[in-house]
């Protein structure tokens, strides 16, 4: 069998597997602080019929080698963590962060997460928490009495009651060392791993974290028009990889001929 049957089929699988990654950023065009996936790909053993440098006579050696690759896998997908478009939503409660960082909050369990998305709520008992109702962390309530909620680029949250202003807590930003090696829980939600580091809390606005804009939402980084284009490549070369099992395929074909 030709192995140009093995190697196509690794192409299409592969482009079958882009093909999905797109499909997903498109499917969160307008999730809240999405960040899209990039496909990175590598290419498999090679089948080495001759070495480079090899002594082909006496004294004459090789210029180059003689290679045949194997085809394709995708290596990883990679978050690209760009700050995508700020959009004024008007609510008290939405922030923003313009620039580098993540809102932490804690599951039901103690553990905690990560996010972008800065849609928060306030929960029965006055607590700030995210649209899933997970904790803000550090936890931040604010009074029953509070008329107002203001908060500012460095992410103090001060409150409007009759008594006057207060100051009901802090929301800090965390930074990894590596984000892209943050894991994707869904939820718009991330974990910290081995390969992203240990979080650093910080004050925003300050030593490289990024500030808080009030009253403003981070929509997804996803370009529509660049994800498009991507698919139509991915298409295309999911096509051509089928049309070279269709060559192979007529050459077995008319080799068969020629024995009959």
């Amino acid at each position: 069998m030709l192995k140009a049957f093995s190697t196509a089929a690794t192409g299409m699988a592969a482009q079958q597997m882009m093909v999905d990654s797109i499909a997903n950023n498109l499917a969160n065009v307008n999730t809240n602080g999405y960040k899209r996936s990039q496909c990175n790909f590598q290419d498999l053993l090679y089948l080495k019929m001759r070495e480079a440098g090899r002594e082909i006579a006496s004294g004459v050696t090789a210029p180059s080698g003689l290679e045949i690759g194997s085809g394709v896998k995708l290596a990883s997908t990679t978050k690209v963590f760009t700050v995508g478009q700020l959009q004024n939503s008007g609510r008290d409660l939405d922030v923003a962060i313009q620039g580098d960082g993540f809102f932490e909050v804690t599951l039901p369990d103690g553990e905690s997460r990560y996010t972008r998305d800065g849609s928060l709520q306030m929960d029965s008992t006055g607590k700030l928490v995210n649209a899933s109702g997970f904790e803000i962390s550090p936890s931040i309530t604010i009074p029953l009495e509070a008329t107002s909620v203001d908060i500012a680029n460095d992410g103090t949250v001060s409150v409007q009651t009759p008594s006057g202003v207060q100051t009901a807590g802090t929301i800090d930003l965390y930074r990894f060392q590596n984000p892209a090696g943050l894991s994707s829980e869904g939820g718009n939600l991330y974990r910290e791993t081995e390969a992203s580091g240990t979080a650093t809390s910080g004050t925003a606005g300050e030593n490289g974290y990024g500030g808080i804009l009030s009253k403003f939402l981070e929509k997804s980084n996803v370009e529509m028009v660049n994800e498009l284009v991507s698919l139509i490549t991915a298409q295309r070369g999911y096509e051509i990889n089928s049309r070279s099992i269709r060559v192979g395929d007529e050459m077995l074909r008319k080799l068969n001929m020629l024995i009959r």
